[in-house]
Formats: C-alpha cells, sequence, structure tokens
C-alpha cells in the first residue's frame, strides 16, 4: 500500500470514527438524563419540544451539509426562515398547499440567487451569503411590516401536531428526507459530484464533469429546505415573529461538522448530521431541565457556549484530519 493510499485510508478513519463517537456520546448522554430526570424527561410536553426543534434545525442541517461537502457555506439560511415564514404566513389563508409552495419556492428563490453569484460568479460564499443574511432578513421584515405574521390555515398546524406512531408528521417528514438524501449521495451521480466537488473542484472539471452545476444546485437545495422550515415553524407556532431565525445556520453548521462532515468538503455523512443534530439538542434539553435545579442558574445562553465549545473542538479535530487529507492528494 503507498504512503497516498495509507493517508486516505486515515483521513476515512478517524471521520468514520468521530460519527460513530457522536452516536455513542449521543446514547450515552440519553442514558445519563434518563437516570437523572427520570420520567420527567420523556413527559410528552418535553418529547414534543424536542421533536419540534429537531425537525426545523433538521431542515437547515441537511441543506447545509451538501453545501459544506462542496466547500462552501451558506450563512442566509436563518434569514431565508424568516423571509419564506413571512410568505408562507401571507399565503396560508388560502390554504395549507399554497403556503408550502410559497414558502419553499421563496426559499428555493433566495438559494438560486446564492447559487448563480457562486457557481456562475465564482464569488465566495461567505462573501454572497453574508450579504444574503442582510437583504433577505430585511425583505422579510418589509414584508411583514415588522408585525408577528399569523398562520390562518388549520390544516397547517394540524400538519404539524397530527401525529402517527406517536411521533408528529413533522418528525417522519424529516426520516424521510434524510432517507432520501443519504440514498441521493450514496447512490447517484449527483451526490457522487458533490462530494469530487468538494475534494477537488479544478480536478473535477477537468474531467467533464458540470461542477458549476453542481454547486448551483446544493445553493438552490439549502434555500429550498430552509424555505419550507419557515412553514415548519409557522405550523408549529401558528406564527413567525421578527426575531425568528437569528443564529440558527450556526445550529446548522455545529450540527453538520459535529456529525463528521468536514469543513474544507469532500467527505460527510447525512446520517451523522442527524445524529449531531439529535446530540446538540439533547443537551440542550439538558440545559433547561438543569435550571435551577439544585440551587444550579443556567440561562438559555449557554446554548451557545455549548454550541461554540463543540464546534470548536470538532473544528480542532478535524485539523488534523485535513492536514492528513491534503498530504495524501
Amino acid at each position: 500500500m503507498s504512503a497516498a493510499t495509507a493517508d486516505v485510508a486515515t483521513v476515512g478513519h478517524r471521520l468514520a470514527l468521530q460519527r460513530r463517537g457522536t452516536v455513542a456520546v449521543l446514547v450515552l448522554v440519553v442514558l445519563l438524563a434518563s437516570l437523572r430526570y427520570g420520567d420527567a424527561f420523556y413527559s410528552g410536553i418535553n418529547l414534543t419540544s424536542y421533536f419540534d426543534d429537531a425537525v426545523k434545525y433538521s431542515l437547515i442541517a441537511l441543506g447545509m451539509t451538501f453545501v459544506i461537502m462542496t466547500g462552501g457555506i451558506d450563512l442566509s439560511v436563518g434569514s431565508v426562515i424568516l423571509l419564506a415564514g413571512v410568505a408562507g404566513g401571507l399565503a396560508s389563508p388560502y390554504g395549507a398547499v399554497v403556503a408550502v409552495l410559497v414558502g419553499v419556492g421563496t426559499g428555493a428563490a433566495v438559494g438560486a440567487v446564492n447559487g448563480l453569484l457562486i457557481a456562475h460568479s465564482r464569488l465566495e460564499p461567505f462573501v454572497v451569503t453574508l450579504a444574503t443574511l442582510l437583504w433577505a432578513r430585511g425583505l422579510g421584515l418589509q414584508l411583514a411590516d415588522t408585525q408577528t405574521v399569523v398562520y390562518g390555515s388549520g390544516a397547517l398546524q394540524s400538519l404539524a401536531r397530527d401525529k402517527i406512531f406517536g411521533l408528529t408528521t413533522g418528525f417522519w417528514l424529516m426520516l424521510l428526507l434524510f432517507a432520501i438524501a443519504a440514498v441521493a449521495l450514496k447512490y447517484t451521480a449527483w451526490g457522487r459530484t458533490v462530494l469530487a466537488v468538494g475534494d477537488s473542484e479544478e480536478s473535477t472539471s477537468l474531467l467533464g464533469v458540470p461542477t458549476r452545476m453542481t454547486k448551483f444546485s446544493v445553493y438552490l437545495l439549502s434555500g429550498a429546505l430552509a424555505g419550507l422550515a419557515g412553514v415548519v415553524l409557522g405550523s408549529q407556532t401558528g406564527s413567525v415573529s421578527m426575531d425568528t431565525g437569528v443564529g440558527w445556520e450556526l445550529i446548522a453548521v455545529a450540527a453538520v461538522v459535529v456529525g463528521g462532515t468536514l469543513l474544507t468538503g469532500g467527505v460527510g455523512s447525512i446520517g451523522g448530521t442527524l445524529a449531531g443534530l439529535l446530540l446538540l439538542q439533547v443537551i440542550f434539553t439538558i440545559i433547561n431541565f438543569e435550571n435551577g435545579r439544585g440551587g444550579i442558574e443556567i440561562n438559555s445562553y449557554w446554548q451557545n457556549v455549548v454550541r461554540g465549545a463543540f464546534l470548536l473542538v470538532v473544528v480542532l479535530l478535524q485539523t488534523g484530519v485535513g492536514r492528513g487529507r491534503r498530504k495524501a492528494s
């Protein structure tokens, strides 16, 4: 075995180990929480809140996974959630289907703008999506006239609250989308191209692969899923407020990276993203349980501390992996 081949195998092993470690930590944390909080941890209210948060965050994390696999970033998803949520809310009096189509379409339109500027104009993803973060939020506030937008369709709210085998339809939708994404990544030419672009866009382009279209497609997908997340949020809460989506892009990035997707692109896992998101959500739930317990006061701002700490640790771990990957190439 050559040195380069050995290095590639080592990189793959380390990332696979990280993904398995995320799942193992998730199981361990759930078991420890069960022992500490007992039945209260599995109460209907707690589980409903947990899964509602997991659903809306998972949608943007799923789109972010494909973006990061290509070596990019999408900082606009939080603002797209607001804009699409407002658009879907304004359309909700015309029915649930119209609201969903308008919300997803709005998100997809914003994603298309990002994709065109990044893939075809070759602008930096960080700069483009940062600009989109600003104008999308401003447009959303303008459409809402800086007022909370109420969702008028009862069908939308029942969609979020109806349960199948004890779990909401939103949760089953999340699992379905992740399953489709996993199959697409592993078994389709598009999925392989996404990873190839992140590994080496120049080499992939020389092989005649449509790299620009691939990059455009991942930003389109990210925008559409953020738009769906905005409508899902509105269906869960019955409204979209003006601070909706603030900082959510960081939640998505943290979940993706904790789940074992390499920030530099070329390597990633759909299941790892889901495990990373569920782990972070369990930890945030524990923070809420610990608040005021035994004299301990932990406010919600500690969630940001935890997200930042997790992200920093995982990035540091990935730094060595990235060096090995560059050496292998």
